[in-house]
């Protein structure tokens, strides 16, 4: 199973970080990846047993995931696993770390694990989606690094 892994040093708090990340309302505000990014209905907000949609870029090929988290534990990790099944992921499995350094600075990890289908074609598919992925996750986290360099006031509103 390909696995992808991403750290990027971000200048707010563990806290602060995790809030945005799981923040379906401001998703689309800093995510590169994504068109459309929403919880269910019937969640006010991300949680354990909460389920996702965010659908990637057309450029990307528009795929729809539809997850449900799995571990969430605010500031410091959450967890989701897929439940569709959009073309080329027969499985997918994403998590997010968060590590403080000091009141200010963290630590973000995102590493994602997936098979892709046909099983005929992950010779090919498999490096092709794990560079893909890497790309894509690199350019996100330093999109959200920026969005807390441009708005340095966040974390104060956060967690006020």
């Amino acid at each position: 199973m390909p696995t992808v892994e991403i750290k990027e040093l971000i200048p707010a708090s563990a806290e602060s970080v995790f809030a945005l990340v799981h923040d379906y309302q401001r998703r689309l505000e800093w995510d590169t990846l994504l068109s459309e990014a929403y919880l269910e209905t019937e969640f006010s907000e991300a949680k354990r047993g909460a389920i996702s949609f965010c659908r990637g870029k057309i450029m990307l090929g528009g795929f729809a995931l539809r997850t449900q988290y799995v571990s969430f534990e605010k500031g410091k990790v959450a967890a989701v696993k897929l439940l569709n099944q959009p073309p080329f992921f027969e499985t997918f499995a994403a998590s997010i770390r968060h590590r403080a350094i000091d009141a200010n600075h963290s630590e973000i990890i995102y590493k994602v694990n997936f098979t892709a289908k046909p099983r005929i074609l992950r010779p090919i598919l498999h490096p092709m989606m794990r560079f893909i992925l890497k790309w894509e996750t690199r350019k996100r986290l330093k999109a959200l690094k920026k969005f807390f360099q441009i708005h340095t006031d966040f974390s104060k509103n956060v967690l006020a």
